[in-house]
């Protein structure tokens, strides 16, 4: 150990990201000493703002939306607005155009954050839409904290078993069998892409139901200033339990933060993918485990590029500027060719872009009258070849002249994204694929620990998975104290 803080710790966590600063802090909570480590020069992982375009233009670097950290069971519950996290939240979580071209009933579909606003304008589906997720919105802390927690039996397992029944279909059996109209399917599909799967892969539906019931709780928000200030607020509500983070600090071996006995080393919470855990641990790692963790299989990967603009994006649809996301894919079968394709590896035609507008609700993204937008489509794992000329022409499609309103853009693909946050291996957002067998037992049946006595993953590669909720750090940390006492560390 080259840094006297590691000496005079208690635990390690490897990764700065949201699980890493929510072990840490989760740690801390319990009297632990703690000190992050992050190999970057600035912390936070995925979870970064920076001047990617031009100055004064503040960018998200990968994550920018936050359903799940607002309705999060743990980060929910942490005193972030008093350490300088402020939450917007747009009138409108979600818009998702259509090709009609008019302001008329059809052009655009709302997800609101009112429910009964969202159920009105779907027109005849909206009693379905109310069917479907209504009472999980009405219950959604109750709903929230089982769907996130440790598997377990749930503490309200009638509710979680409806949900189950409906969260286990597929995304688009789910959306055929519930709504009639292409509008209200064409919503669903947008929001089950979210995925980062086939939408006609079982299970899709979960994660699609999981973000409109967060849409109801709480609405798609945003961190004023960019989000870098909710690593911000996270860090400093670390330092004052008492822990620290190191920035510049790259763990390449085991060796370099573990020494003494292996059976009674300080605990060390690993916030990196398995196949970053397999080059650090090297000749320590049980061969078995080894090989399991060389099954994980990872996902999709983004392409995204971010644009400084001279004005906001022109949509056709005058009801897009109401909301921070917005969805280009226009219907069911359009979004799930695209993912399909991404799936298996073929090159995109008609991209689905998310698309993200927040500088409408937070003007110091960009200087006065400007603004700054996102858009990520999904293309095969390590995809090297160039689609920004397909994004921009699928945002054009729904707002011509956007292509006039850019005064710059920045591009990463796979291999820049990974380069940027060695934890987006092959461009994979998501730390593996949430498939049902890769969600349930991820990435092996020992979920947050490891056969290393004192060592644990923490990433988005544990349950509950993908998502800015910090309930993979916290679940892996209270592994790690319940084993810690046990052994009296």
């Amino acid at each position: 150990m080259s840094h006297p803080d590691l000496n005079q710790s208690d635990a390690i966590v490897v990764g700065s990201g949201p699980n890493g600063l929510a072990a840490a802090i989760r740690l801390a909570q319990a009297g632990r000493s703690v000190c992050v480590l992050e190999a970057a020069d600035t912390p936070g992982g995925g979870v970064r703002s920076e001047e990617l375009t031009l100055p004064g233009f503040v960018h998200d670097v990968c994550s920018a939306v936050y359903p799940m950290a607002v309705c999060s069971p743990f980060l929910r519950t942490l005193p972030l607005d008093q350490h300088g996290l402020e939450w917007i939240t747009p009138p409108v979580a979600l818009a998702h155009p259509f090709d009609d071209g008019s302001s008329r009933e059809g052009s655009v579909a709302l997800l609101y954050n009112s429910l009964d606003e969202t159920v009105a304008g779907l027109g005849t589906d909206g009693p379905a839409y109310r069917n479907l997720v209504g009472e999980f919105a009405r219950r959604w802390e109750e709903f929230i904290d089982d769907a996130l927690s440790q598997p377990r039996i749930p503490h309200h397992p009638f509710m979680m078993s409806r949900f189950g029944l409906r969260a286990i279909r597929s995304a688009s059996g789910l959306a055929r069998s519930f709504f009639k109209t292409e509008r209200a399917r064409g919503l669903f599909a947008g929001i089950a892409a979210h995925s980062i799967l086939p939408l006609e892969m079982a299970g899709t539906s979960a994660p699609t139901l999981v973000l409109a019931i967060a849409a109801h709780a709480a609405g798609w928000p945003i961190a004023r200033r960019g989000s870098r200030q909710l690593t911000l607020s996270m860090i400093s509500y670390l330092e004052s339990l008492g822990g620290k983070v190191i920035t510049g600090f790259n763990v390449e071996s085991l060796s370099q933060i573990s020494t003494g006995n292996p059976s009674r080393r300080k605990p060390i919470l690993f916030n990196v993918t398995p196949r970053q855990f397999i080059r650090i641990t090297g000749s320590a790692l049980p061969a078995a485990f080894k090989k399991s963790l060389n099954r994980f299989r990872h996902g999709m990967a983004c392409y995204k590029v971010d644009w400084a603009l001279r004005q906001p994006t022109p949509w056709r649809s005058r009801e897009c500027l109401q909301a921070g996301t917005l969805h280009l894919g226009a219907t069911l079968a359009e979004i799930s060719e695209s993912e399909r394709r991404a799936w298996h590896m073929q090159p995109p035609e008609r991209p689905f872009v998310l698309f993200a507008q927040p500088s409408l609700f937070d003007p110091s993204r960009a200087p006065a009258g400007q603004h700054t937008a996102w858009g990520y489509c999904h293309v095969p794992y390590g995809y090297s070849g160039n689609v920004t000329d397909l994004i921009e022409a699928q945002v054009e499609r729904f707002a011509p002249g956007f292509k006039d309103c850019i005064l710059a853009r920045s591009v990463m693909g796979p291999a820049e994204l990974e380069k940027h946050n060695p934890n987006l291996t092959g461009g994979d957002i998501g730390g593996g694929a949430a498939t049902l067998k890769q969600l349930l037992l991820r990435p092996t049946h020992l979920l947050w620990r490891t056969p290393m006595a004192g060592i644990y993953l923490c990433s988005s590669s544990t349950p509950p998975g993908p998502g800015v909720h910090g309930m993979c750090g916290y679940q892996a940390a209270e592994a790690a104290l319940a084993d810690y006492d046990k052994a009296k560390y």
